[in-house]
């Protein structure tokens, strides 16, 4: 069954494919079919995908140099939509402005001190729209954490409560609401480069 608020969202959304490009930044084993991402992906065909060959081994180096072959290949400004270790790299690539990225979609960012990567991660405001979706009992990180890097970042925190890891294994396939935080993202980064 089709809500007609997700007939409103799915327009918007492809209404915005024709400003920016919008990218999914899977994380550790990429997102397997029964993932939001995959659903996503096969929903709109808007979406690109980051690919790497080692999904397995948490590189964020790997990660990065996967993300930047993609962007290579954006016409517009992106907006990443990244899962757990796939959202400490769509911070990374951001501060590096080696490629116009619009806003960040940051979904369960994984804990960078559980992955020893918190050398990489910016530990300063990424000066682009920016909402961080968090879970209350993510075994990946605390929720105080994700509160703590949010304020980091400057970004705007989605608090959906008891989430899991927001993935497959907790539930969120289709993720219909996940969409609805993407498309209120969407309005701030058009309202923040009108300049209004």
């Amino acid at each position: 069954m089709t809500f007609p608020h997700h007939q409103e969202t799915d327009k918007a959304l492809n209404e915005a494919a024709a400003r920016y490009d919008f990218v999914l930044v899977p994380g550790l084993n990429d997102s397997g079919p029964e993932h939001w991402q995959s659903f996503w992906q096969a929903r709109h065909d808007f979406w690109r995908r980051v690919t790497q060959s080692r999904w397995n081994n948490p590189d964020i180096g790997s990660w990065i140099d996967a993300t930047h072959r993609l962007l290579a290949t954006c016409r517009q400004p992106a907006i990443l939509v990244g899962h757990s270790f796939g959202a400490l790299a769509s911070c990374c690539v951001t501060t590096e402005e080696r490629y116009p990225i619009a806003g960040l979609m940051l979904v369960a960012p994984a804990e960078p001190e559980k992955f020893e990567v918190e050398d990489r991660v910016p530990m300063a405001p990424l000066h682009v729209p920016t909402v961080v979706v968090a879970s209350h009992n993510d075994p990946v990180i605390r929720f105080g954490r994700t509160v703590y890097w949010s304020k980091v970042w400057n970004a705007d925190l989605a608090d959906i409560g008891e989430a899991g890891h927001i993935n497959a294994e907790a539930g969120f396939g289709p993720w219909p609401y996940g969409l609805e935080i993407l498309k209120e993202l969407v309005a701030t980064i058009d309202h923040q480069r009108q300049g209004t």
